[in-house]
Formats: C-alpha cells, sequence, structure tokens
C-alpha cells in the first residue's frame, strides 16, 4: 500500500514518508498570509492643507502674497505699518525768455494814414505778456469767435482777426490773416514803414520790433525785463 506525503513523495509506508519523513496524515502547512487588503474606495482620506489666503495692502488695496514684507504695487511695509514717501517731483525748469507785447496809441501813425476822425490821447502803453506760442491780433468779436490777445478793439480800422504772433524757438513771426488794412513792420528810429507784409506769409520780429496796424495802433515785441518776469 503506498501513500503520498504532505510533500508529494509516494511513500511505501502509510505512517511516515519513507523519503523524507513527513507524517502522512499532518496536517497541511499554512500558507503565507496575503497582502492587507486595499482601503474600501469610500473610506476617508486627508486632504493637504489649504493655500493661505493672499493679504490685500492696506494703501493700494492690491492683492500680495499672504507672507509678502512689501506691497509690490506700492511698496507699504506690511511689517512696520509705513506708507511709503511720495516721489518728489522734480522743481520746473527755469521758463524760456519771457517776452511783452507793448500796444500803444502811435499818433504819427494816425497822421500818416489820413483817415478821418481824431486818435485817442496817447499815453502809457497796455502790456500784454506773451504766454504760449501763439498770440491773436484784432477785435473782439462773439458773433465771429475772435479772442484776441491783442486786443486792438477801440481801434475800428483793425480787423476781427487782422494778424498772429508766433513763437518758434525763441523767434517770434507775425503773419497777416488776410486783414482789411494791411500789417506793417518797422524797428525803433526806422521811418514809418508803408509797405504792408504779404498776407498769409510770416515775418520775422527781431527783439523791439514794431508792428503798425489799423489807424493808430502800433504793437512793439520785446524781451521781458527782470522786474516784470
Amino acid at each position: 500500500m503506498t501513500a503520498t506525503c504532505p510533500q508529494g513523495h509516494t511513500s511505501e509506508t502509510d505512517d511516515f514518508c519513507d523519503v523524507c519523513g513527513e507524517p502522512i496524515n499532518a496536517a497541511p502547512a499554512a500558507s503565507p498570509p496575503s497582502a492587507m487588503p486595499a482601503a474600501p474606495a469610500n473610506s476617508l482620506s486627508i486632504d493637504p492643507p489649504a493655500a493661505a489666503p493672499p493679504q490685500a495692502c492696506p494703501n493700494c488695496g492690491d492683492e500680495n502674497p499672504h507672507d509678502a514684507l512689501f506691497c509690490e504695487s506700492c511698496g507699504y511695509d506690511f511689517t512696520t505699518g509705513q506708507i511709503p514717501a511720495a516721489a518728489t517731483p522734480d522743481p520746473p525748469s527755469a521758463p524760456a525768455t519771457a517776452w511783452i507785447a507793448e500796444l500803444w496809441v502811435d499818433p504819427d501813425w494816425f497822421a500818416a494814414q489820413e483817415v478821418a476822425g481824431s486818435s485817442p490821447t496817447s499815453g502809457a502803453p497796455t502790456i500784454i505778456p506773451l504766454r504760449g506760442t501763439k498770440a491773436l491780433i484784432g477785435r473782439n468779436s462773439r458773433s465771429r469767435n475772435a479772442n484776441p490777445q491783442i486786443d486792438c478793439s477801440a481801434d475800428g480800422s483793425v480787423s476781427h482777426t487782422h494778424a498772429e504772433l508766433t513763437l518758434d524757438h525763441e523767434r517770434w513771426f507775425v503773419e497777416d490773416l488776410g486783414s482789411t488794412n494791411g500789417t506793417f513792420v518797422g524797428m525803433p528810429g526806422d521811418p514809418l514803414p508803408d509797405t504792408p507784409i504779404p498776407p498769409r506769409s510770416r515775418q520775422e520780429l527781431a527783439d523791439g520790433a514794431r508792428i503798425y496796424v489799423g489807424a493808430w495802433c502800433r504793437i512793439q515785441i520785446r524781451k521781458a525785463s527782470a522786474g516784470e518776469i
């Protein structure tokens, strides 16, 4: 009679294996433990910690990382609470050369025009600072929307938009805008001009140049004195 031992040997004896000596009726060896079963799909899991919210700058309102020491937009110090000092603007540069227009009543010019009526009384000139790069010579007119910087409204022989002064790199020019009675240019000490400048063309003015318009208006263009500036 043969038997098979737990190790699989064929034994002629049925109590002990005559090959390995293992008891024929011994309980089979326990199988090694299996791997830990996987956790069920619905088991509790631990989420990573949530990121800290950004911090708003009290000075400018922009958002910054929660651990920022300074605001990235305005430089506010989150540690000390100090607001950054405003940048000091550069002082304005010195103005360019200041210029003035003197509006005179010129009786000699009035006499040369041989117009009817009488000339206004000659006296101190009207001083007009030349601000900007343009100045209109003429007479006020609401209907024509004429608001000249050099107002010659008292002289009816001046056109509403008579002439225009233009500054170009510290050089003043005058242009007749198609006036009725023309624009004349002269210098102190010279005879009164008798030929108007061509309409719609510019003529450069030297410091102290005189512009004659209308029946009695003389406009002198000059640099301002230190006291006038």
